[in-house]
């Protein structure tokens, strides 16, 4: 059960930032200024709210399988998790708060558009990070084969 748990809470999370990612980069590429203001209040109003609920349960549900584990991939997942946490914290929770309250007083400066770049970064990297870790995931479950050296 805390393997069906753990999945589901990590493809919440990754299906967040994805989301979060191309609906930021379709709102400011395709769209007006008002729908940039809805994606960024969706996203600190609403979307927040889910991805931290889902990397919380991501990393408990991890902790709690691994204590029966170890190993190169345990460790390099845990590893992982710990810079996407970083990241998070630091980088991309502040990010949307940020963008959000600039986007609603109307401020599409350049300093919006410096923090933008460096929150599309640090998504990308999240992504990465989980998609490594999804890989890992599914050799330690079992369901991908390992590859031969």
């Amino acid at each position: 059960m805390k393997s069906v748990i753990h999945a589901i809470a990590a493809t919440t999370a990754v299906l967040c930032i994805a989301t979060f990612w191309t609906s930021t980069l379709v709102s400011e590429i395709f769209m007006d200024q008002a729908s940039v203001v809805a994606v960024k209040h969706a996203i600190a109003v609403y979307g927040l709210a889910v991805l931290v609920s889902a990397m919380a349960i991501t990393g408990a549900s991890g902790f709690a399988l691994s204590k029966a584990r170890n190993g190169r991939l345990v460790d390099q997942k845990k590893n992982r998790m710990r810079y996407i946490g970083i990241t998070g914290v630091l980088v991309m929770i502040p990010s949307a708060l940020f963008l959000y309250s600039k986007s609603a007083a109307g401020e599409f400066d350049t300093l919006f558009y410096a923090v933008q770049v460096v929150e599309i970064c640090a998504g990308l990297a999240q992504l990465s990070l989980m998609g490594l870790n999804f890989r890992d995931g599914l050799k330690l479950a079992g369901k991908l084969r390992p590859k031969r050296a």
